[in-house]
């Protein structure tokens, strides 16, 4: 058997080029847009505390410093050495780890597009095999995944280019997602008839219409499942009760509501659907760490 000796020499050069390239288009910390819709681009200078935010599926790939990210009592961590790939929405705590002035934090998101992945396996021919597993998991990166990822990077430089090759890009960057060690876990979430479909459509009804008040035996019907299946399904993706995963999706916008909005927190915690603020003040509380209007107070002093 031939022995890949690429691996140990070319992962450390595409890091280096991807952070510089990552840096020149990251002048501040925080989230940056980017040409291509699907792509941003992040830069933290300093380590920050556990954040409570929702993830939308997505593809993570950390060029310098690293981050973790907590889900049911389970921590993942990503490092240039790791990419983080989230398949379904989910309520999780981030915190970068490791960062400073000099060496920042770097990473570059990929939004995932259902569409492109049901066209890949179908082009593929693969199929998912029966598991049901979290929709959030890390992978040793590899050097064809950082080398297609770095073709994407380098057309931010040629703007005349991207319409063409842009999506072509991307085809292969989730190509060698879907192929790595962990790429079932997209792939089964995508087969519409695989259980962990089925339960990604519970989360996006969930996501949908989270304000409305919850009939589990409604939404195991609408997605083809029992009640029982439903709970113990949705439970082993998410780590949480479909219960659990609407109250997070309230208190999260509750908390949009009070930075982006002004809401006060009694106006807030009615908008999502708390009648009671003191339920509303202790479970804010127990996700987020600390009373809403403290909280939220905290949050405009570090970005101020």
């Amino acid at each position: 058997m031939s022995v890949d000796t690429t691996f140990p020499t070319a992962i450390p050069a595409a890091q280096a080029e991807l952070a510089r390239r990552i840096a020149r288009f990251t002048p501040t910390d925080g989230v940056h847009d980017t040409a291509v819709t699907a792509l941003k681009l992040i830069r933290a200078s300093a380590p920050t505390t556990c954040m409570p935010s929702v993830y939308e599926p997505r593809l993570c790939i950390v060029a310098q410093g690293s981050k973790i990210a907590l889900l049911g009592g389970e921590t993942y961590h990503y490092d240039p050495l790791h990419y983080l790939v989230v398949s379904v929405t989910l309520p999780m705590v981030g915190q970068v780890v490791q960062a400073t002035p000099d060496e920042p934090y770097l990473c570059l998101r990929l939004d995932v597009d259902p569409d492109l992945l049901g066209q890949l396996i179908l082009d593929s021919g693969s199929a998912a095999p029966a598991s049901l597993d979290r929709g959030l998991y890390s992978a040793r990166a590899h050097p064809q995944l950082l080398d297609a990822v770095l073709r994407l990077m380098r057309l931010l430089d040629a703007p005349a280019d991207l319409p063409v090759l842009a999506p072509l890009a991307l085809r292969e960057i989730f190509y060698r997602v879907l192929i790595g060690e962990l790429g079932h876990r997209l792939r089964d979430l995508a087969t519409v008839d695989h259980r962990s479909h089925r339960v990604a459509r519970a989360v996006h009804l969930l996501r949908q219409r989270y304000l409305s008040p919850l009939s589990i035996d409604s939404l195991a019907a609408e997605v083809h499942m029992s009640t029982s299946s439903l709970h113990r399904q949705f439970k082993s993706v998410t780590s949480m009760s479909p219960l659990q995963f609407q109250k997070q999706l309230r208190l999260h916008e509750a908390r949009r509501l009070m930075l982006v909005e002004g809401l006060e927190a009694t106006s807030a915690a009615h908008r999502v659907g708390y009648e009671s603020p003191s339920q509303f003040n202790r479970e804010y509380k127990r996700l987020f760490g600390a009373p809403p209007r403290s909280e939220v107070e905290r949050i405009r002093a570090t970005v101020a």
